[in-house]
């Protein structure tokens, strides 16, 4: 399972990415103080690290540095938005910069950007008796292939890269067809349906109201 460290000084900010996180299949651990987090770093193997700038005992930076020798991919968390700050994140070896406050959607998908980068996702996704093997495109439930369309199969891997989260119409739309999402299309919709069906998933791929749909696993 792919390891994430989150640092922040923050602790609802922590619990919220490590709930979210977690939900969609990753290990996460988080800390609160630089210094603790070089510690956890000297004592435990992570596969990206969540950074926050701000931080008691070593600053973001400082930890970026000491870091950088073992080459684990960093995304910085922080409120500082301005250009100088990113740059200077980015200059010092960062793979992304999120400013607070952020989307927890646009948050999963920029660590699984930064994962495939480093060629460190998971190879075979799981929900329930689903299991996608993503190198093969295959799909099975309880152990039985499954046959879907290119977008059912786009839509499927959405979901249970984000189990538990809600995801808003226009992100489904525009992530699966590529295109702007028209309010008044049915073509979500139908797909969703579809795929209910075929995953056995009447009562997990519920709809949101006025937001859109989540998968409850």
């Amino acid at each position: 399972m792919i390891k994430i460290l989150i640092v922040d000084d923050e602790k609802p900010i922590c619990d919220l990415i490590d709930i979210n996180l977690s939900a969609a299949g990753y290990d996460c651990k988080s800390v609160q103080d630089g210094l603790k987090a070089i510690d956890l770093i000297e004592s435990e193997s992570f596969d990206l690290i969540l950074l926050d700038i701000m931080l008691p005992g070593a600053n973001g930076y400082d930890i970026m540095e000491y870091i950088k020798p073992l080459k684990i991919p960093v995304i910085f968390i922080t409120a500082k938005h301005e250009v100088k700050d990113r740059v200077k994140g980015l200059k010092l070896g960062a793979e992304d910069y999120l400013v607070k406050p952020f989307d927890v959607v646009e948050l999963v998908a920029r660590v699984e950007v930064v994962l495939r980068r480093y060629n460190k996702t998971d190879t075979v996704l799981t929900a329930g008796n689903v299991t996608v093997d993503v190198e093969a495109r295959k799909v099975t439930r309880a152990g039985k292939p499954v046959e879907l369309t290119n977008k059912e199969y786009g839509l499927l891997v959405l979901f249970i890269r984000n189990k538990n989260i809600a995801l808003f119409r226009e992100t489904l739309y525009e992530k699966v067809w590529g295109d702007e999402y028209l309010a008044d299309s049915r073509t979500l919709d139908l797909h969703v349906q579809r795929l209910r069906r075929k995953m056995g998933w009447e009562d997990n791929l519920v709809a949101v109201y006025k937001v859109g749909y989540r998968l409850e696993i």
